[in-house]
């Protein structure tokens, strides 16, 4: 079934000249890599590869270890604020190079698209990467299980406190408090859904995406799994969600 993203309305070719092309933070060679999502450079720079959440751990630390390890990065990105560990988040460029190195480890199927790119032309580069490895069940797309059904809670459950992508049709909207539910089951105590706090909406309705607009719909969503009776994911964004039919 063709997915069409909300925030991946871009061709590739549109995108890839564009996407990821932040301002640059910093060059340097690296010199170690340091686990699945972070290097270090030869300065003692440690760097945490923004926009992907790796999928498996062992395979990206040697794919990157093989790309990056004694060349040279170009570091580009909107914020280059360290996080708590003092890594600075960063898409790392290759020299001649237009898809950072998240994108390689997409296109593998060693990892997945984030849900916290708000760059729209940015996450249209990755999503691209991702569809490429979905389509040749590369990586971890050669297992079935990759995408949730979001019929099947309990499956969902065992991820709690893990990323996940979820399929399913929205059956009901509903509002309760500064709290928006996007219910994918009929038993509010234990099938999935989606929270949109109202603080959100606004951006979903710029993006001509009303919550309502979304009932009966069948969609694609990625996000962090929570309990709250049911399992959860919370809307932050509006590329968290893809369309997947016309109706």
């Amino acid at each position: 079934m063709t997915a069409c993203a909300i925030a991946v309305g871009t061709s590739i070719g549109r995108a890839e000249a564009g996407g990821c092309n932040f301002e640059i933070q910093g060059e340097g060679r690296v010199a170690a890599v340091v686990d699945a999502r972070s290097l270090r450079l030869d300065d003692g720079r440690e760097v945490k590869l923004a926009g992907i959440e790796v999928a498996d751990r062992t395979k990206a630390v040697a794919a990157l270890t093989a790309l990056l390890v004694g060349r040279d990065v170009t570091l580009r990105g909107q914020d280059d604020t360290p996080d708590r560990y003092g890594r600075q988040p960063a898409y790392a460029f290759l020299e001649g190079r237009e898809i950072p190195v998240q994108g390689e480890l997409l296109r593998r199927g060693l990892a997945l698209v984030s849900s916290e790119i708000a760059d729209k032309d940015c996450a249209a580069v990755l999503m691209a990467a991702e569809a490429e490895a979905r389509a040749a069940k590369s990586g971890t797309w050669a297992e079935a299980s990759v995408i949730k059904n979001a019929d099947s809670p309990d499956d969902i459950l065992a991820g709690i406190g893990r990323f996940m992508v979820v399929e399913g049709r929205v059956l009901s909207v509903r509002q309760a408090g500064a709290t928006t539910y996007l219910n994918f089951g009929r038993n509010w105590t234990r099938d999935f859904a989606l929270t949109i706090s109202r603080r959100i909406v606004p951006a979903f309705e710029a993006a001509g995406l009303t919550p309502k607009s979304l009932e009966n719909r069948r969609i694609r969503v990625r996000g962090w799994v929570e309990a709250r009776r049911g399992p959860r994911i919370e809307l932050l964004r509006v590329g968290q969600i893809e369309l997947l039919d016309g109706n």
